[in-house]
């Protein structure tokens, strides 16, 4: 994924290299086997795609309204595609945050593996983010594989309600 305007004007400048190497490839089209010559070209048109399936993903975002979280493990590249789309470099990003730059493209390189739950809700206010979610509290099962497990889960709660301890295992 591309993360900012260099990265964006190097992934440009790779897809203009990748086309020149293609066209060379076809002016020697003669000179190597049909099979190599066709998967040689098929994987230079391949990581030209790819690259400019990357352009087109951060030209989006920085037009973008809404992103999609779909769980906890999303949450990190949420927060780059979010400063992305608010037009933020990460320079601004770290100004905001009273940060270093470089520390901004540490978070970014790593998925914030190492930030704190302070710096990630820091991050989000900088950007002016407001996460909502549903958290299922229960593993959704097959209502006949349910039954046994509610009724030993029912009957442990029904001896708490009545006052009752339960019996404490020894070792």
């Amino acid at each position: 994924m591309i993360q900012n305007q260099r990265q964006y004007q190097v992934t440009k400048s790779q897809i203009a290299t990748l086309t020149r190497a293609r066209e060379g490839a076809r002016d020697g089209h003669g000179k190597v086997p049909p099979r190599i010559y066709r998967s040689m070209i098929a994987g230079i048109e391949s990581l030209i795609e790819e690259l400019r399936q990357q352009l087109r993903e951060y030209e989006e975002l920085q037009r973008a309204a809404c992103l999609h979280v779909g769980g906890a493990e999303d949450l990190p590249e949420a927060l780059i595609k979010a400063r992305i789309a608010r037009g933020y470099t990460q320079k601004e990003l770290a100004e905001k945050l009273g940060l270093q730059p470089q520390q901004v493209q540490r978070y970014e390189a790593t998925g914030y593996r190492s930030v704190s739950l302070k710096r990630l809700l820091d991050v989000m206010r900088a950007l002016d983010l407001k996460l909502e979610a549903d958290i299922p509290l229960r593993p959704i099962k097959e209502p006949a594989a349910e039954q046994p497990a509610e009724t030993a889960v029912g009957e442990r709660v029904e001896r708490y309600a009545r006052g009752k301890r339960p019996r404490r295992h020894r070792r």
